[in-house]
């Protein structure tokens, strides 16, 4: 299984994070549902083309949070959790991203009133396409 995960070079935010917020997201959003099997660390490792040590450390904070849970001889699985969390991962995911974009606006010296403009531009024409 190949996971759709985009990783930046260019953020400031280290690899391993990327993973984990990546992983988490696609958890929340119920794209990997509970006991789905996830690629090894080397597998995942080479998809990525990281090194190994980064994917371990994603895949040990996301245990430890518990995201996912390894059982040894057989895989990584996602774990099982619950709703609130799914819907705070989601909360969270979504308003990191129209942060960012509200920091990339505000560099391109768009006033408030001009983010508000695109930003619903933008939504009235996502809600056309739905």
């Amino acid at each position: 299984m190949e996971l759709p995960i985009k990783l930046s070079e260019q953020s400031r935010e280290p690899i391993y994070h990327q993973i984990e917020h990546q992983i988490k997201a696609l958890i929340a959003s119920g794209q990997l549902e509970a006991g789905t099997s996830l690629p090894s660390i080397r597998a995942l490792s080479k998809d990525l083309e990281v090194s190994v040590i980064t994917t371990r450390r994603a895949y040990q904070n996301l245990e430890y949070e518990g995201f996912i849970k390894t059982l040894q001889g057989k895989g990584t699985f996602v774990a099982d959790i619950n709703v609130s969390l799914k819907k705070e991962i989601k909360e969270d995911t979504v308003a990191n991203a129209l942060r960012k974009a509200i920091g990339t606006a505000y560099q391109h010296n768009y006033s408030k009133k001009e983010v508000k403009r695109l930003f619903n531009q933008l939504l009235d024409e996502s809600e056309g396409e739905s």
